[in-house]
Order: structure tokens, then C-alpha cells, then sequence
């Protein structure tokens, strides 16, 4: 009878302690508001959750204790211990991080889930995980709508990203607030920001118009990035990746954490190499970012240097179909010395000052210097092509240069209550630039010729003036509106010849009015609605007023969406209708430093549907799917085919795949390992808008592809702090793709005198078969 009590008590004993209950509770800041999607974890478990629209977040646990650590962007994280032996609701405050620059250095050009704009956000912990020396567009790939490329193959030197069908050209890029985009080109050269990635602290994608943003406007979206923030404590890293073709990164990150309590000194040298999966695709990118830092309870006032110089064997030609089939891995240009040399300097000095509960403001400052070269071989070349410098039919070497500066001003202000989140700001930029050829070796030179004489210039001046103002304001408990107006004020100069020996006189104004509108409504604190509708309007670049158009192009945007969020389940899913006129479409052909060349289309579509999710299955496993589908059309397509126009009806926009596809299978075996299945699907697209109407040249098949990432931290006491391992294994099914290519076609007079024949070629960019890169980090 005694042995029966004991074990009655033991197994009553048992069951009391393994009794559940339930953590609940919100997340607010310091004014009350709900943070919606707040990290909450679990520590002893690595059991999370994100917090809803209204804050809040639950759990149910064994009777214990427990470390709830629960972050958000541009908060202090918090950790605290919780002994649970009944149901429990806590409300837990975060107070704002002086030390991010999210709040209010960002808050002009970012989005939140109470703004009616389609977006995504990648952390620096995300961004970590894959960044072993590929350039950023190659880390934004398995965002929804992305599709990125590189011209040597492997991720590094030249790299593309579009969105939506949208090229770089169309995509605008801030860093800090500050435009990014080349103002003659509008193109974002990533070459010149060699391992950007791991001075990041975190970045926004928006797809469409998204908010009113700084710089040139976005027609397929818009992408601002946030550099490191200040460090509370000291800190080293070292960090060493090597892989397949001979790619090696090293980087050193220092910070001196805040000295004083007010001052921090921090840095990073970096330098990235490869030789390229394509023949001689080589890069060399050396690249640095310094800051200075001086924050307070109502101060933040930072000096930015960051920059690089690069050094890329050019890999612009594609291959033939024939080619490709031959040699996939060959590059038309041998010329030993056929390279990009470009340095570019950037230095920005931000003050972010907090007036009261209610107001902030901020300013910035930047300047940008940019200069260098490209050198090419030429045979036999015609003298009028150099300005007769040469004599005809002579070998001769040149480099064209760009010399360039740019210097950019912004201020915005900010009001913000319960009720209401007002910003206005103003951006002014002014750059010069000059571009112009040298001569620098001749077979035979003309008389009276030295080498470095120029035989072409031209120079630049483009002003650009923004000001803006919008607010988020709530009608009732459940809806929320949005309004954002801007004007923007464009001129741009340029006199001169072209490298085409060609007549350049530019002199150019435009006024463009920017409205925006939406609204947000929240369901239950699990669901919100959006819809937004946003006007874009934006000036041509210097190679179509060198082709000879000169109309700007407009857009009207339509999005609509719907966003869940239950804690274990986010899903974002918008409808989208992008309505053009005059959009400057990509004909598929490229001018002689493989630039894209555009036209003018009249009137176009883009029709889509995007889904994202990020699904917790369990405590080790997660999935990240996304799929986009879309119709993107030109209207009533006009073109010269065999010397006559011709009606091509509706046809398809150039490098505009109808169906994009990602995913990520997360699986967390320990708390401190974690593997990654990332897969991407792009469909087929064409490389011109004439539907082949001429030959099926212009077809760029689909492609799937899959990759492979090991993470996993060590936790050390003595010398370092942690020692993280990473391991990539990209394209693991061996899968021979090609993502980007071009188009071209011509009226072929020799071959039929008298008539006109339109004959087509095309080029396709090989991407690298199976790879791989492994890296350590060291943290001290």
C-alpha cells in the first residue's frame, strides 16, 4: 500500500509539472502602439513566433522557466526571464535604438505594413547567412518577382537584377536616403560597391511605384538600403570565403562601441576576387566603409565613407546559340587588357534630431566621385570612327572615360502621433560628368596625332529637385488612410559628340507631378486589406536621347492586397495592374559597352498576382515559398519588318517571364545549425517585344534551379566570441541556364540588293553550373 501512495504521488507529481499553460501578450513601444511583427523566441526551446497586426503573440508551455527574447527593427532587444506555472499575459515594451537609423533616417522612403505598398524586408542576420562574397542582386533572388544575373557567371563583378520585368534602369536605389542610381544612365552599377552586403544592416525591396523616394523614379520598384548601425559594445570580425573559380572574399569589420556613451568608430576592408565561370570574366573589387558616430537620447549625427575600386574583364558579349552549344564557358574578347576600371568614393554626413515626443527631423548630405575607364582592341578600324585620328584599316587600343560628381541634399521632417504619421522632405542633386575617349596605342596614328588625344567629348549636367509630403492617418479603429504627393523637377544638359563620332546636344526640362493614395483595413488582428493606387513619371536616359527619344514615360499602378498574420503563418498576397504610356521597353539589343537599348512602346500593360509566405511547420522546420504570375503586353505593337510596318497586335513585353517562383525549406536541427533548400523558377521570356515574328531567336528558355546553405555557430570563451561556418553549394543539380541574353535585328541590303530583308542574331549569358563557397567568420 505504502509502494502504491509513492507512486501515486510521483505520477500526480509528474502530471503537475507537465501541466501546459499559456503564455500570452502584446508588444508595444513606448507610446502604446502595437510592433506589429516583433520576434519573440523561446530561448530554452528556439520556439518562436512573430507578434500579430495588433502586437500580440502566445504560446503554450510546460510549467518552467524560460528566456523570452522578443526584437524588432529599430528597437533594443530585451531578454527576461518568465517562471510559468499558470496562464500568464505579459505587455512587453521596446524602446527605439538611438543607434538604428530605421526610425527616422529611413522613414521617408520606407514602408510599414500601414502603408497600402507591396514590399520586403531583409535583415542583416537573413543577409548573413548567403553573403560569401556575390554581389547583392545575387542575395535578392529569392525575394518575389526577382530575377538576377551576372556576366562572368558566378555572382561577382557585374550583376543585373529586374523586378517585375523591370530592369535596373528602372529600379530606384537609395543608401541611407540618398539616390544611388547613375543619374545619366539611371542604372545602379553594384560593381562599384564590392561586398556591400556586410556593412548592411537591412534593406526594403517595395515592387511598383511604393512610396515617394529620393532621386529617379521607380517603375518596377524601388530598393533602400540601411548601412551598420551603431555598435554599443566593441567588436572585431575577420571573415575568409574561398570557392569555385578560384572566388575568394576577406573582410575585417572593426567598431570601438560607444565610447563615452555617446561616440562610436567603426570600419570595414574588404576584397573580393574570381576568375569567373566564363573565360577571363575576371574581378578584382576592393571596397572600404568608415563611419563615424555620435548618438544621445535625442541625437544622431553620423560621417559615412564608403567605396571601391574595380577592376573587371569584360564578359559584355554574349554568345551565339552556336556558341553556346560549342563552349558555353568561352568569351569572344581576348585582347589581354580588355577591362572596366572604375573607382567610386562616396562620403555622407546625416543628423537625425528628435525635437520632442512629436516631431524629428533629418538631414543629409552626400557627395560622389566617380572616375575611370574602359579599354578595348580594335582591328582594322575606319579612321572617321576615331575622329581621324587613326589611319584606315589600322589595329588601334582605346579606353573611354567617365569622369563624374554628384552632390545630393536632403531634409525631411516628421510628425508623428496615435493617430497620424505626417512626413514631408525635400532632395536636391546636382551632377556633372564627362565622357570621353583617349586613343592610347595606334598601329598608325595620322599625322600630328599623340597618344591619350581624345577623339570624342561630351559634358553633362543633370539638376534634379523633389519635395514631397505624405501621411498615414487612422479614419476609425480599423481603417487607415495614406496620401502621398510629390513634384519633381528634372533638367538635364549635355553638348558635345558621342563616341559614335555623333552630334550630342541635349537641353532638357521636366515637371512631373507624383500622387499616391490608399488605404489599409484591418480585418481582425490576424488580417489586413490594401489597395493604392500611385502615379510614376520619369525622364528618358542619356542612351535614348542618343537614340533619338525624348518623351518621358508615365505609369499608372494599381495594387491590391491582402496580408495574414497569425504568428506561425505570414502571408502577402497583392494583385497588381501597371498601366504604361510610352514606357521605354527594352528591344533586346545592347549599344557597344552593353548597355540595354530602349523604345518607345505607345501603350503597355503589366498584369500580375504575387504570393509570399513565410510558414512555421514546427520548432526546426519553416518554408519561404513565393510565386508570381503575370501578363505584361504591349498594346497594338507597331514595328518595321522587311521594310514595311506592321501590326503585331499585343505582344509580350521583353524579359518579362509570366511565372517566377521561389522557395526556402528552413530546417533548424540545433539551435545553433541550420540548413537551407533554396529552389527558383523563372519561365520562359522573350528578349524582344516582336513575338518572333521575324525568327525564334528571341526566345530565352525557362530555367530551374536549386541551391544548397549550411550554417553553423560556434560559441567560444576564449579569443573569439563565436566562430560561424557557412557553406553555399549553388545550382546543385548541375543545370546548364541561361537568365539574361539579347536581340538585335537589321536590314540585310548585301545579301538582296534592292529589297529590304530584316535578318536577327541574338546573344545569350551563360550562368555557372554546379559551385560552391565556403566561408568562416571569426567574431572577437
Amino acid at each position: 500500500m505504502k509502494k502504491i501512495s509513492i507512486f501515486l504521488f510521483l505520477f500526480v507529481s509528474t502530471l503537475a509539472n507537465a501541466q501546459s499553460f499559456k503564455l500570452s501578450g502584446k508588444v508595444v513601444d513606448k507610446n502604446k502602439e502595437p510592433l506589429t511583427g516583433a520576434s519573440i523566441l523561446v530561448k530554452e526551446i528556439n520556439k518562436g513566433t512573430s507578434a500579430d497586426f495588433d502586437g500580440n503573440f502566445s504560446f503554450t508551455l510546460i510549467k518552467g522557466t524560460y528566456t523570452l527574447e522578443v526584437s524588432f527593427l529599430g528597437y533594443k532587444t530585451i531578454s527576461e526571464k518568465i517562471t510559468l506555472s499558470k496562464n500568464e499575459e505579459y505587455v512587453v515594451q521596446l524602446n527605439a535604438d538611438e543607434t538604428v537609423l530605421d526610425e527616422v533616417l529611413v522613414a521617408a522612403v520606407r514602408a510599414n505594413t500601414d502603408i497600402p505598398v507591396t514590399f520586403s524586408n531583409l535583415s542583416k542576420k537573413e543577409i548573413a547567412k548567403r553573403n560569401l562574397g556575390q554581389d547583392i542582386p545575387i542575395l535578392l533572388n529569392y525575394l518575389p518577382s526577382v530575377v538576377s544575373s551576372t556576366d562572368g557567371g558566378a555572382g561577382v563583378g557585374y550583376t543585373y537584377m529586374s523586378v517585375r520585368g523591370s530592369n535596373s534602369e528602372r529600379i530606384n536605389v537609395t543608401v541611407n536616403g540618398i539616390p544611388y542610381n547613375d543619374a545619366e544612365s539611371h542604372g545602379s552599377f553594384w560593381v562599384n560597391l564590392g561586398d556591400f552586403a556586410s556593412s548592411t544592416e537591412n534593406l526594403q525591396l517595395q515592387r511598383g511605384v511604393g512610396t515617394s523616394t529620393n532621386g529617379s523614379g521607380a517603375f518596377g520598384a524601388s530598393l533602400n538600403i540601411l548601412t551598420d548601425a551603431i555598435s554599443d559594445e566593441a567588436y572585431g570580425e575577420i571573415s575568409n570565403s574561398f570557392g569555385s573559380f578560384n572566388t575568394r572574399k576577406h573582410t575585417v569589420k572593426f567598431s570601438t562601441g560607444k565610447l563615452n556613451n555617446h561616440i562610436e568608430i567603426a570600419g570595414r576592408l574588404s576584397n573580393i576576387s574570381t576568375d569567373g565561370y566564363v573565360d577571363r570574366a575576371s574581378a578584382d573589387l576592393k571596397s572600404y566603409f568608415l563611419q563615424g558616430s555620435y548618438s544621445d537620447e535625442n541625437t544622431l549625427i553620423k560621417a559615412i565613407t564608403f567605396g571601391g575600386k574595380e577592376l573587371t574583364y569584360q564578359a559584355w558579349e554574349g554568345l551565339t546559340a552556336t556558341q553556346l552549344k560549342e563552349d558555353r564557358k568561352q568569351n569572344p574578347y581576348t585582347y589581354d587588357n580588355e577591362v572596366d576600371d572604375y573607382n567610386q568614393n562616396h562620403y555622407q554626413l546625416h543628423w537625425n534630431e528628435k525635437l520632442n515626443n512629436n516631431w524629428s527631423t533629418t538631414l543629409g548630405l552626400n557627395y560622389t566621385k566617380g572616375s575611370g575607364f574602359f579599354e578595348q582592341f580594335k582591328e582594322e578600324e575606319s579612321a572617321a570612327d576615331f575622329n581621324n585620328l587613326i589611319v584606315d584599316d589600322s589595329d588601334v587600343i582605346v579606353r573611354r572615360w567617365l569622369d563624374n560628381d554628384f552632390y545630393v541634399f536632403n531634409f525631411n521632417t516628421n510628425y508623428k502621433t496615435d493617430k497620424i504619421n505626417f512626413i514631408t522632405g525635400i532632395s536636391y542633386s546636382h551632377y556633372t560628368g564627362d565622357h570621353f575617349g583617349e586613343v592610347i596605342w595606334g598601329e598608325n596614328l595620322a599625322p600630328n596625332v599623340s597618344i591619350r588625344d581624345r577623339y570624342y567629348f561630351s559634358d553633362a549636367k543633370k539638376t534634379d529637385f523633389s519635395m514631397f509630403a505624405k501621411a498615414t492617418f487612422s479614419i476609425n479603429e480599423k481603417l487607415s488612410a495614406y496620401a502621398d504627393l510629390q513634384g519633381r523637377f528634372v533638367g538635364y544638359q549635355t553638348k558635345g559628340i558621342t563616341n559614335d563620332i555623333v552630334p550630342i546636344d541635349v537641353d532638357a526640362n521636366f515637371n512631373f507631378f507624383n500622387p499616391k493614395f490608399g488605404f489599409t483595413y484591418n480585418i481582425n488582428q490576424n488580417n489586413n486589406l490594401y489597395t493604392s493606387f500611385a502615379v510614376a513619371n520619369r525622364e528618358p536616359n542619356r542612351n535614348d536621347f542618343e537614340n533619338g527619344v525624348s518623351t518621358p514615360e508615365s505609369l499608372n499602378d494599381f495594387e491590391l492586397g491582402w496580408r495574414l498574420n497569425n504568428g506561425n503563418i505570414k502571408l502577402n498576397t497583392n494583385v497588381y495592374y501597371m498601366d504604361y504610356k510610352d514606357q521605354l521597353v527594352l528591344t533586346g539589343a545592347l549599344d557597344d559597352v552593353g548597355q540595354p537599348i530602349r523604345a518607345t512602346s505607345g501603350s503597355s500593360y503589366r498584369l500580375g498576382l504575387e504570393i509570399d509566405a513565410d510558414i512555421r511547420i514546427s520548432d526546426k522546420f519553416s518554408i519561404k515559398p513565393n510565386a508570381a504570375f503575370s501578363n505584361n503586353k504591349n498594346r497594338d505593337f507597331v514595328t518595321e519588318i522587311d521594310g514595311n510596318l506592321q501590326n503585331l497586335g499585343n505582344t509580350d513585353l521583353s524579359f518579362s517571364p509570366e511565372v517566377i517562383a521561389g522557395n526556402m525549406f528552413i530546417y533548424n536541427p540545433l539551435e545553433n545549425l541550420q540548413f537551407t533548400f533554396l529552389s527558383k523558377y523563372v519561365g520562359q521570356q522573350l528578349m524582344s517585344n516582336l513575338n518572333s515574328a521575324v525568327s525564334d531567336n528571341d526566345v530565352l528558355d525557362s530555367f530551374f534551379t536549386s541551391d544548397i546553405n549550411v550554417v553553423y555557430q560556434i560559441k567560444t570563451n576564449k579569443i573569439f566570441k563565436s566562430i560561424t561556418l557557412t557553406a553555399l553549394v549553388n545550382n546543385i543539380f548541375n543545370a546548364e541556364y541561361v537568365d539574361r541574353g539579347y536581340y538585335y535585328t537589321y536590314d540585310d541590303t548585301w545579301s538582296n540588293p534592292g529589297t529590304a530583308t530584316t535578318v536577327d542574331g541574338a546573344g545569350f549569358y551563360p550562368q555557372a553550373t554546379r559551385n560552391f563557397l565556403v566561408g568562416a567568420t571569426l567574431n572577437f
